[in-house]
């Protein structure tokens, strides 16, 4: 049963929520996210990357850092720039990318429903990330990027979106990268209070993306409820703020590889070794090879392009990690062969999401990198059964689009 409930959020005045919406403060760096700034002084990443207002030499993790954070988060409430709605209220958000929509319910979480995994996982997260996320949310006391979530979906749950998408619109933006946005205010109580119990009905709820943010934020609930020892489970400290979408609106795209070298193994000898493994067919035409099934995969290098195709045996069918396209490529050819033992941690291999297309690929081998791999997308069925297992994805094992806009909604924790 999940808990999932209707919050007073803050957000940016109509006539501002274009030039506040700001993409997630970890995709991309603090140089990049300067320039992106440059001209909007309204972006929330002024709030979400807050050294972006400081001097360039100030470490990110600087306590100044998280206090110019809750600085600029609260002069824009101050500013009027941001209003907080008088009810408590559900909203959905949807995007349109490409022609392909993704709809979800905005609401907060139970930091509770998380610790009892209900709230289910598939990632392993990294303490200093973590710490970062929980300074920056105890000093604004605000969750202020929203996690994504998903479900297998609900009927009755459906047909109250397509109920409420009808109405006006409370925001509907495009934004610089021409993916619409379009929100809706579901501020009649009874919708909310059947949706409250809607929920109740759904199993499992499942980080899509966000588990750092996820992470941090029952973290800072725990903090709050050991300084208020008499909490009575209420308050809005025992919940995160949250996008919850049907699992059958998402899109995994592929996350791509990249590597600096053949680990001392000349062209030949490399490309002797993954036959061992794998099938290899030069593909005939110029255009890089995009996976289309399961278990294959495109390498190119020396400016030409392979179709690899994983041999039976190689990995077992009925584990639901070891069949991951990203595992077999990794069991089988990065470790053993490129001497890659840790994806997180190794310096010679970097990701590539599919959203820059596999140009990109080739463009990193021709500037330097010596091969590359496109791979086939995880399906969002083989996350739920990863995370109903127990078990975590290897790293990089997934690339939502279009990503959420951070700033169009903020949960106060007070």
């Amino acid at each position: 049963m999940a808990i999932v409930k209707s919050f007073k959020a803050i957000r940016p005045r109509k006539d501002l929520v274009d030039k506040v919406a700001a993409l997630p403060y970890d995709v991309m760096n603090t140089q990049e996210a300067r320039e992106m700034v440059k001209s909007n002084p309204y972006s929330f990443l002024h709030v979400d990357k807050a050294q972006i207002d400081l001097n360039p030499s100030t470490n990110q993790y600087d306590k100044v850092v998280y206090e110019k954070a809750r600085d600029n988060l609260y002069g824009m409430i101050d500013k009027k720039i941001y209003i907080q709605d008088p009810e408590k209220s559900m909203y959905i958000y949807r995007q349109v990318m490409d022609g392909r929509e993704q709809t979800g319910i905005v609401a907060c979480t139970s930091i509770d429903d998380y610790m009892n995994d209900i709230i289910k996982k598939h990632e392993h997260t990294r303490a200093e990330k973590e710490q970062d996320r929980i300074n920056h949310v105890d000093y604004c006391n605000a969750n202020t990027g929203p996690i994504f979530l998903t479900y297998k979906n609900i009927k009755e749950i459906d047909e109250i979106v397509e109920i409420w998408t009808k109405k006006e619109a409370e925001y509907n933006f495009v934004s610089e990268d021409g993916i619409s946005h379009i929100v809706w205010l579901i501020d009649d109580k009874n919708t909310v209070e059947k949706l409250e119990n809607l929920f109740k009905d759904v199993k499992y709820l499942y980080i899509a993306d966000g588990h750092h943010r996820a992470a941090s934020a029952v973290k800072v609930g725990q903090l709050r409820r050991k300084e208020n020892p008499n909490y009575n489970g209420n308050e809005e400290f025992n919940f995160f703020l949250s996008v919850i979408f049907p699992s059958e609106d998402l899109y995994i795209m592929d996350y791509n590889r990249v590597v600096k070298d053949l680990n001392g193994n000349s062209k030949d000898e490399f490309l002797n070794k993954v036959s061992e493994k794998f099938e290899i067919k030069p593909c005939d035409i110029c255009e890089p090879y995009k996976p289309s099934e399961k278990c294959t995969f495109g390498m190119y290098i020396d400016k030409k392009w392979y179709k690899l195709t994983a041999k039976k045996g190689t990995y077992n069918e009925k584990d639901p990690v070891d069949s991951l396209d990203v595992s077999i490529l990794q069991n089988n050819l990065l470790r053993p062969i490129l001497a890659i033992e840790d994806p997180r941690t190794s310096d010679r291999i970097d990701f590539v999401g599919g959203i820059r297309g596999l140009k990109e690929l080739e463009k990193r081998v021709e500037e330097g990198m010596v091969v590359a791999f496109s791979m086939y997308p995880t399906s969002i069925m083989e996350l739920m059964d990863i995370a109903d297992a127990g078990r975590v994805m290897p790293p990089k094992s997934t690339w939502f689009e279009p990503k959420l806009r951070s700033g169009i909604f903020v949960h106060e924790l007070k």
